[in-house]
């Protein structure tokens, strides 16, 4: 049998299935679910902001979000299906032109990278306008240490499939996000939750890097101490969405309409 696709009890570990229409159905649902997480913790702004999904049987194509339909009431029957050649294959658009831009390009480049999430986040943003990586001044902070890139170039919004696939090339096998310099965020996983979190955790230690610096020099976690860290966390994405999952569907069941 396969697992319950919308059982928000299930067991802690990822499912797995036996009909790509459970997982491709499962994706879909904890898509609309980040969408939503993203609105509860305010990381939307205006026609900004989108989380892929690639489709498990179509695996160059992926699911997104159509574009001003509010992160906040995203139901799973909003979403769109979108080939390699940007042309809608299901479900009503448009799409953002960065979103196929970005996301094809990050999905053609890294066939494990299921998921991809990129908003306009305010910590992120701040963070992204100094140029630089997170430092490891936090226990939390290590789960990117070396494992998250900088794209220390803007040109502009990012329309072209060129600069979306200069992005996706700044990417490094471990890396769970990288940092586009006056711009903000964007975050990679091999689930929804998986980038979820790791956008979730990185905005959350912008910020903390941002307060830190503001009020001094912070003592930075000994190079061997953090990636010692990063192994031990390196895993942890799933099992941390979880309770984003439950909270919101608990609060808003109509997501999976």
């Amino acid at each position: 049998m396969a697992t319950q696709v919308a059982d928000p009890e299930s067991a802690f570990t990822p499912p797995v299935f036996e009909r790509v229409e459970d997982e491709r159905q499962y994706r879909k649902q904890r898509l609309v679910g980040a969408f939503r997480i993203f609105s509860k913790l305010g990381f939307e702004e205006g026609l900004a902001g989108h989380i892929t999904a690639r489709d498990p049987e179509l695996t160059d194509h992926f699911w997104v979000n159509p574009v001003a339909q509010p992160f906040g009431f995203m139901r799973v029957g909003d979403l769109v299906l979108v080939d390699s050649n940007g042309r809608i294959v299901e479900g009503t658009g448009p799409i953002n032109g960065a979103a196929f831009a970005i996301h094809s390009q990050i999905h053609e480049a890294w066939p494990e990278v299921v998921s991809a999430a990129h908003s306009h986040s305010i910590y992120g943003r701040a963070w992204s306008a100094l140029g630089r990586r997170l430092d490891p001044i936090t226990q939390d902070a290590c789960l990117f240490y070396n494992r998250h890139a900088l794209f220390d170039d803007y040109t502009g919004a990012v329309l072209s499939l060129e600069e979306g696939k200069r992005i996706a090339h700044t990417l490094r096998p471990r890396d769970k996000a990288v940092i586009l310099r006056n711009h903000g965020l964007l975050s990679v996983g091999a689930g929804v939750e998986e980038a979820t979190w790791n956008y979730v955790a990185l905005e959350r230690c912008c910020q903390v890097q941002l307060l830190a610096e503001a009020a001094g020099t912070p003592t930075l976690i000994r190079p061997e101490i953090a990636e010692e860290q990063a192994k031990l966390v390196s895993d942890i994405g799933w099992a941390s969405f979880q309770p984003l999952w439950r909270k919101v569907l608990r609060e808003q069941p109509d997501l999976l309409d």
